[in-house]
């Protein structure tokens, strides 16, 4: 096993027997040690490698090295690992494995890996290759070979487009991905710099069709020896193994929860799951009740072995919530047929109305209520169909599906299919009720999806705050709109018609465009550029002007406390993607109280509240000296809720705010004539 980590972890020297003698908390439940129940999985296992299942279909795919012809791996004296799939018999047993993938094996190693919900996408480690070539890092002798993650989608007859992720490196090793349910999160090991240890855990998420740069999970996972093998739970429970954490001997598999805000204790899932010897490759079903894990522990029938284990009363620490099965039947309007391949998804909502997952709209910047000039607020709009993640079923031919969902929980249904106008279902359940059925019925879009982007052509930067004129030459109506934060703006545009579309923003020329939806066969959607040229020097420096005020109405302050609530930061995280997308920009953070408890003290509070926004920006990569953090107290409430007038909570509520005023804007003007880019910018999910 030790030789297979060098490969598969790139390990750096043997590891010592780890004993469970230091402080650290371990699962040693008499009823979880006396109710589980461990078997070696003798139909897939050999005298050579096989570890680290995943879930797909009706078993599992894991590797192997069980292939004895081919070329050899010198450190292991095994051939190059392979992915083999196993259908599980109605015990839960895996039987006698096929090759998985002819277009995904090579003449490398290949695993572990993991699928999205539907099973049409695969991610998965591999050998740095190109052009079939195994490419190594050159600054040593010999030149060590590193992995990275790809990703490939299902085909008619194998998987096909095979892609490398952005965050892999040439320098460093990626490996051992897992996903969260709805594929938006993924999770997994490298010994990229700026680590704690030899290895650590990173989390990415997805951003549109690529990925974000990875995030360290930070010293309560990550020591300075080696956390690998993550699987994230459907629980919110990352599993993974580790050596750097009291364990009873090399490799022990550890859990910790990640459901909410503030994460649980990191936990060893204790003695029969871990042994002397290395344990790793765990997962679980979504009931809790059963699962699998390698391990070379003795009596395997190899070096490394597969087992099977079950647990009647689930696993301690996961919480099995009672769970009700809803009906979605989804017709065709226009018809009344059945509507199949909808997609369903399920987002749970808080106590305040908003989402808990925040997985369904993104927070932009748009103009306030109030109608005064360089006022802004942050606003929710629902993403679009390629960043809400995968979804929780798909209609049959029937046009009915069944969603598993928690009880006594409020949710929105999302209902979508193309060529179709998007529907949102509020829906709730309650304890011991029976489940109503969940009827929708979907109109046909009558509309193309219109996006565009207003673009400065002397620096090929998007431009904010855009006023948009959409103008129908069949009718002449005419809508209005603005572009967000990073210059983006869509509508859907009626079929069978004309439309110019206008671009107006002070300190730029006005841009102009005409798009028909005459005569559309095919596509659903169009893209357009607007080109406006600035006028001004200052236009170019503040894309955001300075003295623009944003209100930040939805971060909010228990009464006498200075930290944010809990799931109350997604306007923070816009402004942090605000600021890191203009460096230039610096802000005063202004805090206001309401007007309960005494003046001097609300100050003080006022001053600690815009601390900790502060320290929540800092967190996200913005740079101290370009936020102020001022607190104003009670000085400047905005409704009637003064000293001795008796007001609801809500109103209360009110005037605890959080205020940013732009000091100072000045971004950088490369002049670039006549050049056109295409480019994104970096967007971040809110």
């Amino acid at each position: 096993m030790k030789n297979m980590l060098l490969i598969t972890l790139l390990l750096v020297g043997a590891v010592g027997t780890l004993l469970a003698q230091r402080n650290g908390k371990v699962l040693n439940d008499p009823q979880w040690l006396q109710q589980i129940n461990v078997v070696n999985a003798t139909a897939v296992n050999t005298p050579s490698i096989e570890f680290s299942p995943a879930f797909y279909r009706n078993g599992i795919v894991f590797v192997s090295s069980r292939i004895k012809s081919g070329p050899i791996d010198e450190k292991l004296g095994e051939t190059f690992f392979e992915l083999f799939y196993a259908d599980l018999d109605p015990n839960g047993l895996p039987i006698k494995p096929l090759p998985f993938s002819m277009e995904l094996n090579s003449r490398f190693h290949e695993g572990p890996v993991a699928f999205n919900k539907k099973g049409n996408r695969i991610y998965f480690t591999r050998t740095n290759m190109h052009l079939g070539i195994a490419q190594s890092d050159k600054k040593g002798k010999k030149g060590k070979v590193h992995l990275k993650i790809y990703e490939a989608v299902r085909g008619e007859y194998d998987w096909e487009n095979v892609t490398e992720l952005p965050f892999n490196s040439d320098k460093y090793s990626c490996m051992h991905p897992t996903l969260s349910p709805d594929g938006t999160r993924m999770f997994f090991a490298s010994d990229m710099p700026g680590g704690y240890g030899g290895r650590d855990l990173y989390v990415v998420e997805k951003q549109g069709n690529t990925w974000s740069k990875p995030i360290n999970l930070g010293p309560d996972i990550n020591t300075n020896k080696d956390e690998a093998f993550p699987f994230l739970h459907e629980s919110g429970v990352l599993f993974f193994a580790s050596d750097g954490h009291p364990g009873f001997g090399g490799l022990d598999i550890f859990m910790i929860d990640m459901s909410s805000r503030i994460w649980g204790a990191v936990t060893n899932l204790g003695k029969t799951i871990n042994s002397a010897h290395d344990d790793l490759g765990f997962i679980l079903n979504e009931e809790g009740t059963r699962g699998y894990f390698s391990s070379n522990r003795q009596g395997g029938l190899g070096k490394d072995d597969i087992y099977m284990f079950e647990l009647p009363n689930g696993l301690p620490g996961i919480e099995v919530k009672n769970r009700v099965n809803v009906v979605v039947a989804v017709y065709d309007a226009s018809n009344s047929r059945g509507a199949a391949g909808a997609a369903v998804r399920v987002f749970e909502r808080g106590e305040d109305g908003l989402l808990e997952n925040e997985n369904l709209y993104n927070v932009e910047l748009t103009p306030s209520p109030n109608n005064r000039p360089n006022d802004y607020v942050f606003t929710l709009v629902r993403k679009k169909e390629d960043e809400l993640g995968e979804p929780r079923q798909y209609t049959g031919r029937n046009g009915e599906a069944i969603i598993s969902i928690e009880e006594d929980k409020e949710y929105i249904i999302l209902i979508s299919k193309s060529g179709y106008t998007t529907h949102e279902v509020k829906y709730a359940t309650k304890y011991g009720a029976i489940p109503r059925p969940i009827e929708v019925a979907l109109k046909p879009s009558n509309c193309i999806m219109l996006t565009g982007t207003a673009i400065n052509n002397q620096t090929s930067k998007r431009i904010p705050g855009v006023r948009i004129r959409v103008r129908n030459e069949c009718t002449g109506q005419e809508e209005f709109l603005q572009t967000n934060v990073d210059g983006f703006f869509e509508w859907c545009l009626e079929m069978g018609c004309d439309f110019t579309i206008q671009a107006e923003k002070t300190g730029y020329t006005r841009a102009s465009t005409e798009v028909s939806t005459v005569r559309i066969r095919g596509s659903r959607s169009q893209e357009i550029q607007l080109d406006m040229t600035p006028v001004s020097e200052v236009a170019n420096r503040e894309p955001i002007q300075q003295g623009t005020i944003i209100l930040l109405e939805n971060i909010y302050y228990d009464f006498n406390k200075s930290v944010i609530r809990t799931g109350e930061d997604r306007e923070l995280e816009a402004l942090a993607h605000l600021m890191n997308l203009y460096p230039s920009m610096e802000i005063e953070l202004a805090a206001h109280t309401d007007s309960r408890g005494d003046e001097a003290s609300n100050l003080l509070l006022s001053l600690r509240r815009a601390e900790s926004a502060k320290d929540f920006l800092v967190s996200r990569g913005v740079l101290p000296h370009r936020i102020k953090a001022v607190g104003y107290g009670e000085v400047r409430l905005r409704n009637h809720c003064r000293d001795g007038v008796e007001c609801s909570e809500e109103e209360h509520q009110y005037n605890r705010r959080t205020e940013v005023i732009v000091t100072r804007m000045e971004e950088s003007v490369p002049i670039q004539y006549n050049h056109r880019s295409n480019n994104n910018l970096p967007q971040r999910k809110n």
